[in-house]
């Protein structure tokens, strides 16, 4: 039987309940804020950050909260609001439906809760209308993840995924990849196939592979196939020929 098995492309959603996020520093002004959307001056708020930081599960908790209605930004059309609104990737919204949604809103008096990657004000937006709207709208990030919440979500997306990994893989990995939420998303994604593919447990060879990209781990497995199941870490430890350029690279 060949190593490598059939790695279908299932698509993963990760738990998007609020028993399911991660509390930490970085994000505790933006968990204040959306505690009380009472205080927000004129009924809205923008949350912003980095991809990968937590804004559209944030955005599905406090739509469970307050019984909004949950948007897309790019797929945006105008409609009356019958409720508060949370509208995710809200600068990639057309900006004629956002204004007149926003105008509908606030005339409505339903709060609005927007997310993007970058504060309202920044926008590129051509609307003076919006523009203005948006520069007064109140803004609050969500900060770079720390080291301690960075831990906790490799561990929280390998355990979704059902991987067992040593705690010592998880450090291996911790100290290489890098310092950014979506970059464990795609590591644990990237062990989950090489995983599978392989017919075997995530090893620190598997591990090192995914450091090193897709395409040196596809080559590894294959060579491993080619070894006859003899294991993913027996190929790189062959001490009778000499490894392929990608199996060099992780020893």
């Amino acid at each position: 039987m060949s190593l490598r098995q059939l790695a279908l492309p299932f698509v993963h959603h990760g738990a998007l309940g609020e028993a399911d996020f991660l509390d930490a520093p970085s994000n505790a002004a933006a968990r204040a804020w959306l505690a009380r959307p009472a205080g927000w001056p004129p009924g809205q708020l923008a949350l912003h950050g980095p991809a990968g930081l937590g804004k559209t599960h944030l955005l599905h908790i406090w739509a469970i909260r307050q019984g909004a209605t949950l948007l897309d930004g790019p797929g945006l059309r105008f409609a009356m609001p019958g409720g508060p609104l949370a509208i995710d990737d809200a600068d990639a919204a057309p900006e004629a439906a956002l204004l007149h949604m926003l105008n509908a809103a606030a005339e409505a008096g339903h709060t609005v809760l927007l997310a993007a990657r970058t504060p309202p004000a920044r926008w590129p937006v051509a609307l003076a209308d919006l523009a203005s709207r948006l520069r007064a709208m109140p803004a609050v990030a969500i900060e770079p993840a720390e080291e301690e919440l960075l831990r906790a979500l490799l561990a929280r997306l390998l355990a979704e995924r059902q991987l067992a990994v040593s705690e010592a893989v998880q450090e291996f990995l911790l100290l290489r990849l890098p310092r950014t939420p979506a970059a464990l998303r795609e590591a644990a994604a990237r062990l989950d196939h090489l995983a599978l593919a392989a017919g075997r447990s995530v090893s620190r060879a598997l591990a090192s592979a995914v450091v090193a990209g897709l395409g040196e781990a596809d080559a590894v497995l294959d060579e491993a196939g080619e070894a006859h199941e003899a294991g993913l870490d027996d190929v790189l430890m062959q001490k009778d020929r000499a490894p392929s350029p990608a199996a060099a690279r992780l020893l």
